[in-house]
């Protein structure tokens, strides 16, 4: 219900921008939230938006090169990462919380669905 695309390769401080498609959930009730995995690391969440797209918050580690964003018209969320890290090389998904609101330290049980990952590799 939850589709993630737009990764791909890219050089150290280049962009890419990330969409997450739903489909099947009455999108507009939901607060969003980006993860991330790389290899050997514990799964880290990156950024979150609430329903209305009206909050949003992001982790240290991205803060200020990132921006998240949502389009319910069309059921669609974005993130946007800017001037991009080797260290950022991760895949990366999407999924709803159960509530309205955004926080980025909500237990994962409000978590509900997931899309498929997208590979994103910053890499010269």
């Amino acid at each position: 219900q939850l589709q993630a695309s737009g990764g791909g390769l890219v050089h150290p401080g280049g962009s890419l921008r990330l969409s997450c498609a739903a489909s099947g959930l009455t999108f507009d009730n939901y607060a969003l939230g980006w993860f991330r995995q790389a290899p050997g690391k514990e799964r880290e969440r990156v950024s979150c938006i609430s329903s209305s797209g009206s909050r949003s918050y992001y982790a240290d580690s991205v803060k200020g090169r990132f921006t998240v964003s949502r389009d319910n018209a069309k059921n669609t969320a974005y993130l946007q990462m800017n001037f991009l890290k080797p260290e950022d090389t991760a895949v990366y998904y999407c999924a709803n919380w159960v509530v309205r609101f955004c926080d980025l330290n909500l237990n994962d049980n409000y978590l509900e669905h997931w899309g498929q990952g997208t590979q994103v590799t910053v890499s010269s």
